[in-house]
């Protein structure tokens, strides 16, 4: 077995052929901070599944946790969507082009589109929960101790996360800088807030005073 399909944590990765070409896809269109959290998010969201006794498909799963972020990327961002949804499309023309059935397909662009919109995957199936789950590990703590030291180390072992907070945070304004509009009501905003200068989030409340309805 390579590296990327050893045993971590307790937790194997998917060692398919739609597994190892989603790896290297990634690995060869992101940078080496968006392949090592998206290789944690599996991990981590994996781990949270096992806690919560959820039955679910690791490929899935995993295919969620490699593109969650792709939309991220330059090649997206005069595209005027929700960064979440250029990665979910990719991900779709992924499977699709595996042969992978419809409902599979929704499942995994469920979970990446929905990975920033908490409250509700969670209540969804176990794929789209655990991407979820996985990225508020690893970007927000949400569960911390839930998993041991032991096993959050192994993982960090394999996929380090050096000056993380920061550098995620300047991959998400660099990630949606261009494209401000699709911030509105999601916690997005809260980072253009904080480094765009000049940047005024969307105010829901002002949107329903000021629309053109008489009353």
């Amino acid at each position: 077995m390579t590296q990327d399909a050893t045993l971590v944590a307790g937790i194997p990765v998917p060692d398919t052929r739609l597994a190892r070409e989603a790896t290297e896809l990634v690995r060869d269109r992101t940078s080496e901070l968006i392949y090592h959290h998206s290789r944690r998010v599996y991990f981590f969201g994996s781990l949270q599944g096992r806690n919560r006794d959820l039955g679910f498909d690791p490929e899935l799963l995993y295919i969620g946790a490699m593109f969650h972020d792709l939309g991220l990327n330059e090649e997206f961002r005069s595209s005027g969507r929700r960064f979440e949804v250029d990665s979910a499309d990719e991900a779709r023309r992924f499977l699709q082009s595996h042969g992978v059935p419809e409902d599979s397909v929704r499942r995994v662009w469920t979970a990446i589109a929905l990975h920033t919109t908490p409250g509700i995957p969670e209540f969804m199936e176990p794929e789209v929960a655990l991407v979820t789950a996985g990225v508020e590990y690893d970007v927000l703590g949400i569960g911390y101790a839930a998993v041991s030291d032991a096993d959050r180390q192994d993982i960090v072992a394999l996929h380090p996360r050096p000056d993380f907070k920061r550098r995620i945070l300047t991959a998400f304004t660099d990630g949606v800088r261009p494209r401000p509009e699709t911030t509105f009501g999601n916690v997005k905003a809260d980072v253009l807030e904080h480094y765009v200068p000049g940047f005024r989030r969307g105010d829901f409340v002002r949107t329903v005073l000021d629309s053109p309805w008489a009353e």
